[in-house]
């Protein structure tokens, strides 16, 4: 056993392996940490001295012991002998950083080992969540058909670095195989169709099919599912065709998980009391998420709203010092008011719209990073809520029906037996029950794997909840910055604001404000 690692500072990159080993501050498992060793290219005999410098007894290592394997790793490769008191060099400097390539295989090894062995916690983060993938989408310029105009979206995955076109009727094929692939999973709800849109309705729904499309591409399962991939992906023409076409006789996802034959294992005992609980939680933070949206989206329209009046008046003051109306001492007498106004007027029409500029920013900001961001949250809540009833009328339905149908085909062969029926109706009757039986077992473990799907997903609403600090913090970033800009132009106002003032000698005169 080595002694434990007090020499050199530690780098970021050490921290950055950690935090890829070992997530929720586990201890790193023996086969991970070969491959990363595996990674270093060193040679096998050069691995094995590394690994028994360190603290493997118990067949895991330490963040000590894996911040010591980093620093051994950086010192063979630079060829040199591994030995314990090669770090006693690196006194009061840091330690050197291994070459290790790309880790992202390491952290999708990670998180398989992590998910074998634990397969009632979810093991994404919300930042693995959004590091899966991020779907950008924009409305491409109009074209017209034969008879209506359609809509466009460009549709551009980051995982898959590749930019598409999609219609509307793509997103109905693609829900319409995801709720038959995927029904015990959440699926966020489309929105609707609509003849001859307005243009705030096309962008709503442009808002809406982004948010679709980012809650699919971010899930634990879908995201990496030949369904999602192809629609991410696909470059050709007729997409809702080829896509049914190609998916449609696609089992669904408990006909191919390796967890639907131990599914009945996977649900705790107390799996429906705490999954009620969870609803009634869940529906109380959504009520409160609609109010927050509400809100917030009281703060965009203020803003959008303050921003119209600022450029309203920055306009009147334009107007007005554009004026060229001939006026004469005639009407003006001695007074020299209105050139100086003009003069005040043209500087302050540029400066009202400089106010507009920073309000319809901010405004602009707090509609995609707080608002949307609230409608994201609010879309992955109610699919939750339509996953729970899909559960209640669907499997749970399907199942409890299939027993009442068992039921029935035992009564049945009871009462036949008692009449001494004919013989070849009762063995029919008793293969219906054999097949029955057969049927409730199948619906059996869809109940469980559906409520182990549940669990699942209820947790992943809970991991999602780290979005509010990202609401939080643009709105406050946004408030504050808006702030200080206002405030800053505001303040350089001041100079042109004097120059709408009297002279000294009218403000020193007795008959300031008082002469008509």
């Amino acid at each position: 056993m080595t002694a434990d690692l007090v020499f050199g500072s530690i780098p970021s990159f050490y921290r950055e392996v950690y935090a890829i080993v070992c997530p929720n501050q586990e201890q790193v498992d023996r086969d991970l940490f070969v491959q990363l060793l595996v990674k270093s290219s060193l040679p096998k005999h050069v691995i094995m001295q590394i690994w028994d410098l360190i603290d493997t007894q118990q067949g895991f290592m330490t963040r000590n012991g894996l911040y010591k394997a980093l620093a051994l790793t950086a010192l063979a490769q630079q060829g040199k002998t591994v030995s314990d008191k090669l770090l006693e060099t690196f006194s009061g400097q840091e330690l050197p950083k291994p070459s290790l390539g790309d880790l992202s295989d390491l952290k999708a090894a990670s998180l398989k080992i992590r998910r074998e062995r634990m397969p009632n916690v979810l093991c994404f983060d919300f930042k693995d969540l959004c590091d899966i993938d991020s779907i950008k989408l924009e409305l491409v310029p109009e074209k017209k058909g034969i008879i209506l105009k359609h809509v466009e979206y460009e549709v551009t995955s980051k995982r898959h670095k590749a930019t598409v076109l999609r219609r509307y009727n793509d997103f109905v094929a693609l829900h319409e195989l995801l709720t038959a692939r995927f029904a015990y999973r959440i699926i966020p709800r489309l929105p609707p169709k609509k003849l001859g849109a307005s243009r705030e309705f096309i962008e709503q729904r442009r808002k809406c099919l982004r948010r679709y499309l980012n809650i699919v591409a971010r899930h634990p399962q879908m995201h990496d599912d030949k369904l999602v991939k192809f629609f991410l992906t696909f470059a050709g023409n007729d997409v809702q065709y080829k896509i049914k076409e190609q998916f449609r006789g696609i089992p669904d996802e408990f006909m191919t998980s390796d967890m639907a034959s131990k599914a009945k294992d996977l649900v705790p005992m107390d799996t429906q009391q705490q999954l009620a609980i969870s609803k009634e939680h869940i529906k109380l933070i959504h009520s409160n998420v609609a109010k927050f949206k509400e809100i917030a989206e009281g703060l965009v329209c203020r803003s959008t709203n303050y921003a119209t009046d600022m450029l309203q008046l920055g306009r009147q003051f334009s107007i007005m010092s554009n004026d060229t109306t001939p006026i004469t001492a005639w009407a003006t007498g001695t007074s020299k008011t209105w050139e100086r106004l003009q003069r005040g007027f043209r500087i302050l029409s540029v400066d009202f719209a400089s106010i507009a500029d920073k309000s319809s920013q901010a405004a602009i900001d707090e509609e995609e990073g707080v608002v949307e961001k609230l409608a994201f949250f609010e879309d992955l809540i109610l699919a939750y809520k339509d996953l729970c009833e899909r559960h209640e009328k669907g499997v749970l339905h399907d199942h409890q029906r299939a027993i009442q149908k068992m039921g029935q085909y035992k009564k049945k062969k009871m009462s036949a037996t008692v009449q001494n029926s004919d013989t070849v109706a009762v063995d029919q009757l008793e293969q219906k029950i054999l097949e029955q039986e057969g049927e409730i077992a199948n619906m059996e473990n869809r109940n469980f794997y559906s409520l182990h799907c549940l669990q699942m997903e209820t947790q992943l609403i809970y991991t999602y909840l780290d979005i509010f600090y990202e609401i939080v913090s643009c709105l406050a970033r946004v408030e504050k910055e808006t702030g200080s800009e206002l405030s800053r132009i505001w303040s350089a106002m001041e100079p042109a604001v004097s120059t709408l003032s009297p002279n000294k000698e009218m403000i020193n005169s007795k008959y300031t404000g008082l002469n008509l």
